[in-house]
């Protein structure tokens, strides 16, 4: 008999090009040694040039959905990107706070690689006052944390990991992919200070690459990793992703070798 694997589940869109979204992160909650559920929030048909249509799911069905595995499966950890709508985000809220996963790791996925925007303008309110009090990591790219803040961040790292951690979330990895350079630095937030990580810039796009080190922290969480150690190896897990990376269609993005 194979030893059990902790369940984690990804609540999130579905990318038709299989690079980000439910895709990224069940080939990436495999690879890391979980058992993948998920709750589909919205369908997008997206390839590697760009994003043409997002049909987003009924409550309804995003609730059932989100009934089905926590009435069977004991969750170890959640991860949630794509919400798509306001209605979605309060639902999934709602959800989160009265069954209390060990671990909640949110993404606040907002426009796509390609420029396509996936999460409705109301959304960010409920986002902000909602679920991310309820996260223990929230994983926010630049541009991300400056439309949470509602201000640019420029080169004041350390002071915009203290506003989003007053946002409520217990950790925040502000991911420095956009910040130009050679190097990348990805600063985790928490109340014991900062840890920064640095790894050298890579000459290409990843796709997915949000998704993918969302769901490699929540894995690593699952798998009885403390919030630091759990950074750390998700960011070294998809540093080594990024370098088996390839181009699969006709667009100048790369998916990652999850």
């Amino acid at each position: 008999m194979t030893k059990a694997k902790p369940n984690t589940l990804t609540i999130a869109g579905s990318d038709s090009g299989g690079g980000a979204g439910i895709q990224a992160d069940l080939k990436t909650f495999h690879s890391l040694g979980t058992h993948g559920l998920t709750a589909i929030t919205a369908v997008t048909s997206q390839n590697t040039r760009g994003v043409t249509a997002v049909h987003t799911l009924p409550l309804a069905h995003v609730r059932s959905q989100i009934d089905a595995v926590f009435a069977d499966f004991p969750i170890a950890g959640v991860k949630t990107g794509m919400l798509g709508s306001a209605a979605i985000t309060r639902l999934v809220a709602k959800e989160i706070a009265a069954r209390q996963p060990a671990w909640l790791v949110v993404d606040p996925v907002m426009i796509a690689t390609s420029g396509a925007r996936l999460l409705d303008e109301n959304a960010l309110d409920a986002l902000v006052t909602r679920l991310i009090p309820l996260a223990d990591i929230l994983t926010p790219n630049i541009p991300e944390a400056e439309a949470l803040l509602g201000r640019p961040i420029g080169k004041a790292f350390d002071e915009a990991g203290a506003d989003l951690l007053a946002m409520g979330a217990r950790g925040i990895l502000l991911k420095g992919g956009h910040a130009g350079g050679r190097e990348i630095v990805d600063r985790y937030y928490d109340a014991h200070g900062l840890l920064a990580i640095s790894h050298p810039r890579l000459p290409f796009e990843g796709h997915g690459s949000g998704c993918t080190l969302a769901s490699a922290v929540t894995a690593q969480l699952a798998r009885g990793k403390s919030p630091h150690a759990a950074v750390r190896a998700a960011i070294s897990w998809l540093d080594k992703a990024f370098r088996g990376a390839w181009r699969p269609g006709g667009g100048a993005v790369h998916v990652l070798a999850h």
